[in-house]
């Protein structure tokens, strides 16, 4: 008698090789976008802590080693749950809101902007990054704030070999930084050159500010204040220091990517007037299992929608890895961005609404044969029609190109990432997943953290922001502010509009996935707006296709461009596709007799994901990691 065969997975089956082992193990597992940020992570459950403890003692490392991509002065988000309450996922909210000055009139009749800039001060919001890290700490973590702060500050202060992505960023903007942000020349030009890979680099100015949090937290402890109140005491150290140095700093007009210069906004009391703090995640059934992200103030719910779209479809549509998978996941996302950027915003979105499986089975019928050249939002009922952004494929002016290194030639550009340097269409991608052009200007990206314990704690984390190319380092701190504004409108009726007080809608936008109320998987990518797009191609290579994790994030990826840019100049690319070359000639060939404008990135040039896992019934957990870039790594046991 002969057995039946197993199931045969309905996806094109992954590489028999992948580049890397899936992790597995009992004790706890980390993934990151730098292997020195798992390192330390990792360090910290070896000794005791749990996984809040080690993503925030990961989190400062990334500061310090990847600070083309992240900075203090930026921006986070993360989904996590706790041992304590597996089943309810929430939201940590590091994204700071606009300032108190910066109001539309301000921008656009005062500055004469109608864009507000993708670098320079009046981009930034208010730093979040540092401010949700300790707050993650006093209510879930375990240490110290010097104790989890002790690897980055180690090095700040003594060192480390300096990646070859960020001397790439810093030697595309040494003119911009010689000839108008001095500032960021003393910083990241010493001695008039960029450093050298594998130099060791230092930032004395922010190893001293990590020490005074770390002192304002034992001198609070050696008061008699209990752990709470003491990282309380770091934390409001954190809001003095840094309020009071960037609020007197962005006073001077700088060069900003318009071309102009202009004085910031940014005050102390706006530094000194934000809280992180908590909140449910948004979340969709998806296959029998549960996705949770945050909520319409960043983009997460597109991918919740897309999921929705897709859940209709049968398995063998699904798979990106074919034409007609390929070509329908691109149709959803398109759908999802549409609504993204027509609802989304920091006020009353309908997300109920866009989320429920009627409202999904209509956009579902809108998928045809052919790409869509069209923005194509939802009507909600109840609702008066949705108000689109400008569509623009190209963005002029009159700054002539010479004012600002880097700057757009026009165009939407192709590539990855979260600019705040941008360059033109044309430009291809480096092995690092960064966009150069001839000049050696560069589109920056971001960070991503997942980190799970042996308890069953699980955090996805997606820092960001505050890059050195973002705006003039800060004298007496080290590093930038960030520019998350740009993400915001200067049009009164956008949901998404730039005022006071409210949170630009944001990019970021980790994921957490939980089975039968426990929580099984945390993913997410650096990458802007392509962050939750590559994150489902992921997500329907593991959960639907049965992929490892190692096996999705190893696949060919790809994204439609056929959206506006989150990111200044905000353009888009009607029916624009970027793909991995390694999606093959066939499929390729395919989707363009379709109507998919495509970009060929390159055989590895998409995609920036890592994950953790862990199986409920026997406490396995696992990780994986990206191999794009060299840069990526996994840690466990």
């Amino acid at each position: 008698m002969t057995s039946t065969p197993p199931p045969t997975p309905p996806f094109t089956p992954p590489p028999t090789h992948p580049t890397r082992p899936d992790l597995r193990g009992t004790f706890g597992m980390v993934a990151s976008t730098h292997w020195l940020a798992s390192a330390s992570a990792q360090s910290v459950l070896e000794r005791g802590g749990n996984a809040f403890d080690a993503a925030v003692a990961g989190a400062f490392v990334l500061h310090v080693v990847e600070p083309h991509l992240n900075g203090p002065g930026g921006d986070m988000t993360a989904v996590l749950t706790t041992a304590a309450e597996p089943g309810r996922p929430r939201v940590l909210v590091g994204q700071g809101p606009a300032p108190a000055g910066a109001t539309i009139a301000h921008y656009r009749d005062v500055e004469g902007l109608d864009l507000v800039p993708g670098s320079g001060a009046l981009a930034a919001a208010v730093p979040g990054a540092v401010e949700a890290w300790l707050l993650l700490l006093r209510d879930h973590g375990t240490w110290t704030v010097a104790d989890v702060l002790a690897p980055a500050l180690g090095y700040a202060r003594d060192g480390h070999p300096v990646l070859a992505a960020v001397c790439r960023t810093i030697e595309g903007v040494s003119g911009l930084f010689r000839d108008h942000w001095t500032t960021s020349a003393d910083r990241w030009l010493p001695g008039g050159r960029a450093p050298r890979e594998g130099e060791l680099v230092t930032n004395p100015e922010l190893a001293a500010v990590l020490g005074r949090l770390g002192a304002a937290e034992a001198d609070a402890a050696s008061s008699g204040a209990d752990r709470a109140a003491a990282v309380d005491a770091a934390r409001g150290a954190w809001r003095a220091v840094v309020g009071e140095a960037a609020a007197e700093f962005v006073r001077t007009p700088h060069r900003h990517a318009d071309g102009r210069d202009h004085a910031g906004v940014l005050t102390a009391a706006d530094v000194a007037g934000f809280e992180a703090s908590f909140e449910d995640a948004a979340t969709v059934d998806f296959r029998g299992y549960t996705v949770a992200k945050t909520a319409a103030w960043g983009q997460g719910p597109a991918l919740l929608e897309a999921l929705r779209i897709l859940d209709g479809l049968d398995d063998a549509r699904l798979d990106p890895s074919t034409e007609l998978g390929a070509h329908t996941v691109l149709e959803a996302l398109k759908l999802a961005l549409a609504d993204r950027d027509a609802w989304y915003g920091d006020g009353d979105v309908p997300l109920d609404a866009l989320l429920s499986e009627e409202y999904a089975a209509a956009r579902r019928a809108l998928i045809g044969d052919r790409a869509s050249h069209d923005v194509r939002p939802g009507q909600v009922p109840g609702r008066p029609a949705p108000s689109l952004p400008p569509l623009r494929t190209e963005y002029a002016t009159d700054v002539p190109a010479a004012a600002l290194p880097g700057a757009p030639t026009g165009g939407a550009a192709a590539g990855v990432g979260e600019p705040t340097v941008a360059v033109p269409a044309a430009a291809p991608l480096n092995g690092d997943g960064l966009q150069t052009d001839a000049t050696g200007a560069t589109r920056g990206d971001t960070c991503h953290l997942d980190v799970v314990d042996r308890w069953g704690n699980m955090i996805s984390a997606t820092p960001s922001g505050g890059w050195l190319q973002s705006s003039p380092t800060v004298p007496g701190l080290g590093f930038a502010l960030g520019t998350r504004l740009q993400m915001t409108w200067l049009d009164e009726s956008s949901p998404s509009r730039l005022e006071p007080g409210r949170r630009p809608r944001t990019t970021l936008t980790p994921t957490l996935v939980l089975r039968d109320g426990a929580p099984v998987l945390a993913c997410g990518s650096p990458g802007g707006d392509q962050q939750d797009q590559w994150q489902l191609t992921f997500l329907l290579r593991v959960l639907v296709g049965g992929y490892t994790p190692q096996e999705a994030i190893d696949a060919p990826a790809l994204h439609t461009t056929s959206a506006p840019g989150s990111f200044w100049p905000r353009t888009w690319t009607p029916g624009g596709a970027v793909v991995e070359d390694r999606l093959g000639a066939d499929v390729l060939a395919g989707l363009a007799e379709r109507g998919h404008v495509l970009t060929l990135a390159g055989d590895w040039a998409l995609g920036r994901l890592s994950a953790v896992t862990r199986d409920p019934a026997t406490g396995v957990v696992g990780a994986a990691a990206n191999p794009r870039g060299g840069q990526g790594y996994a840690a466990g046991r």
